[in-house]
Order: C-alpha cells, then sequence, then structure tokens
C-alpha cells in the first residue's frame, strides 16, 4: 500500500530515522490500526459497531503497553532504541483513559511501528504487532467467523434500505 500511495503521489523517498518520534508515532498509530481493521473484517462479517468496540480495545494505550512490555526480548537493539525514542519523547497531549506509563510505552511501540512502515519493513513491522497479541492472549488470530461476537450473516444489497446504497 505504501509503494502504491509513494508512485501514485510521486512522494519521493526518505530517510524514516529522520522523523521525529511523534511523528513515526502517528504513522504508526495509522498502521497498527489498519493492521486490526484487517483482521477483525477478515474473521468475518459483523456489525461495524462491534468491530469498532473489539478495534478501540485493541488500540488502547494500555493494551500497547502491555505488548511491548512482553515482546522486548524479541527485538533488535535497533528497534529497542527506536521504541526508546517514543517512550521518552516529549508529548504535548496527555492520556485520556491510561496511566502515562502505559501512555508513554504506547507512544514507544507506535514509534516503532511507524519507523519499521516508512521503511518498508511490514514483515517484521506485522511479526512484532503478531508477536505481541500472542503474548497478551488476544483473540483476533483466531481466524473465524464464530468467534467475532455477534458475526452477522452477509448484507446483501437487496437487504438496505432504499436510499442507503446510492453515492
Amino acid at each position: 500500500m505504501e509503494k502504491a500511495i509513494k508512485e501514485t503521489f510521486s512522494i519521493p523517498d526518505i530517510n524514516p530515522d529522520q522523523y521525529s518520534p511523534l511523528t513515526l508515532a502517528y504513522m504508526g498509530d495509522c498502521a497498527y490500526e489498519i493492521v486490526i481493521r484487517t483482521l477483525l473484517v477478515h474473521k468475518g462479517n459483523t456489525h461495524v459497531d462491534r468491530l469498532n468496540k473489539r478495534a478501540s480495545n485493541l488500540a488502547k494505550a494500555a493494551t500497547q503497553s502491555q505488548m511491548i512490555t512482553a515482546i522486548m526480548e524479541h527485538l533488535s537493539e535497533e528497534e529497542i532504541t527506536m521504541y526508546k525514542r517514543g517512550r521518552n519523547a516529549k508529548s504535548y497531549t496527555s492520556a485520556k483513559n491510561a496511566s502515562i506509563n502505559d501512555y508513554r510505552r504506547a507512544t514507544g511501540f507506535e514509534t516503532l511501528v511507524g519507523w519499521l512502515y516508512l521503511k518498508g519493513e511490514f514483515d517484521r513491522m506485522t511479526e512484532i504487532i503478531r508477536l505481541g497479541f500472542e503474548a497478551i492472549g488476544a483473540d483476533i488470530l483466531e481466524h473465524t467467523a464464530e468467534n467475532c461476537a455477534g458475526s452477522a450473516k452477509p448484507v446483501k444489497e437487496a437487504e438496505i434500505p432504499s436510499g442507503e446504497n446510492q453515492q
């Protein structure tokens, strides 16, 4: 996807090491959310409010903090350095529903994910996310529709009330 964006919009290659940790965390938040949403949608068709609830539970600072804490031993020295840059960055926003320590660890996690994303290291990025999910016992890795709470039958276009399927 990043390759298509770069080619379509003629974006030059960049060195992610030159970006601030909070800019990397900004990208990492988005990349992590894409992974979560992709996994949830592929688990089975369900109501969007249920998808959003599951996604927001996995995107919480406390969840990300648990994940990164559990997988530190799997990170390279360079990845640990990038995580620490994000964790120690001075943020001008505050944690809404998380402790300051969870918020900082989550920022470090998102910095690492954003850095890997911008480097084009998608396999490593998704491996780290998978390791984190496994470490916290997230059932998002189970790939059957039955495991997605409240799975709904596929919605056919004929079932959509008139006027809602028009663009």
